[in-house]
């Protein structure tokens, strides 16, 4: 048990994808209560970001062990869950044949807990469809905005064939239930670019989530000299993406939280991308109110439900439908009054 927990640690750490739940970490070898690992630590692939393909003895375990392994530690309630990841040191379709077997295995030995698959590049459809029936969720990481700025950090791979097909026939095969991932900074991509990607994914294929995963120099990889990505960069992209994933925010509304660069302003997206509109909360619609500062989609609909039982005429009662009303004053007009000075 001690050299496949050895293994395990060493295969975990090895795992750079962060399509998780909410609220997981990205240090240690469990992400919360799930654990992430990769099947195979070797890699034919030749991402530049990427320290797997420069592994020169790679770790690797066998369907058996893995889940032999995983069973143990769910049974023992020491993990509710697994996302599981592989490098590709050959064939995609033995890759992708040792992932799926890891997968029915655990199925197989009773587990009940999340299982979220990552498909790899170039996986024949038919994979893809029993990935989708034995996992919670399946992802494959599109990695980069397009097929140009793919090619500077990976050259093996083909943005269309390889992932964006591969993306397509995930979305069919696991509506609601999948994911994808690019790599934020690693391949010179401006924010206007990974914006009108986002809105355009969201639009296209609906995957659950997004995720941005910031660039970061490591060591023995081609670009170990490139400069990493700014974490209050990644934080704004995840607001944004809250913004047209749970509001409904079109790419022509998120355009103004824009530079002339292309880059993200400073600040709160949602102000930026707010304007100097006024609103009613008597009168205003759903959409309309969660476009405010400060007015989430609970308080909508609690401001919704306040006025079945007449107007909503005071700030205390927006405080009490869960209004901020430090942010959200000055785009409101309560009882005809202007509540605060816009900027």
């Amino acid at each position: 048990m001690s050299e496949q927990l050895h293994k395990l640690r060493t295969l975990s750490r090895s795992c750079f994808d962060i399509s998780l739940p909410s609220g997981d970490s990205r240090s240690g070898m469990v992400k919360g209560r799930y654990l992430k690992c990769l099947l195979d630590g070797g890699c034919s692939f030749d991402c530049a970001y990427c320290p797997v393909c420069r592994n020169e003895s790679p770790a690797a375990f066998s369907p058996d062990e893995l889940a032999s392994l995983v069973l143990t530690l769910w049974r023992e309630q020491m993990i509710d869950g697994l996302f599981l990841s592989t490098g590709i040191p050959r064939e995609t379709d033995e890759s992708m044949e040792k992932l799926l077997r890891t997968g029915e295995l655990l199925r197989q030995g009773g587990f009940t807990g999340y299982l979220h698959l990552k498909i790899v590049p170039g996986a024949v459809r038919s994979d893809i469809t029993e990935a989708a029936r034995i996992a919670d969720r399946i992802s494959i990481n599109l990695e980069a905005t397009g097929s140009g700025r793919l090619s500077e950090i990976a050259s093996v791979k083909t943005y269309e064939s390889d992932l964006l097909r591969r993306h397509a026939w995930i979305a069919d095969e696991a509506p609601g239930r999948h994911t994808t991932q690019i790599v934020v900074g690693a391949a010179g991509e401006g924010d206007d670019e990974i914006l009108s990607f986002m809105t355009s994914e969201y639009r296209k294929y609906q995957p659950a989530r997004i995720y941005y995963s910031g660039f970061t120099p490591l060591d023995n990889t081609p670009l170990q000299r490139g400069e990493g990505a700014d974490p209050a960069r990644v934080k704004g992209l995840y607001a944004i993406d809250a913004l047209v994933r749970s509001y409904g925010y079109s790419e022509e509304e998120i355009i103004p939280a824009l530079g002339e660069d292309g880059m993200l302003l400073p600040g709160d997206p949602k102000i930026n991308c707010s304007g100097k509109r006024r609103i009613d909360p008597s009168s205003a619609t759903w959409e309309e109110l969660i476009r405010i500062p400060g007015i989430g989609p609970k308080a909508a609909d609690r401001v919704i439900s306040l006025r079945s039982s007449g107007r909503v005429a005071t700030e205390q009662m927006l405080r009490e439908a869960g209004v901020v009303m430090k942010r959200a004053g000055a785009y409101l007009v309560v009882g005809g009054r202007v509540q605060g000075q816009l900027g």
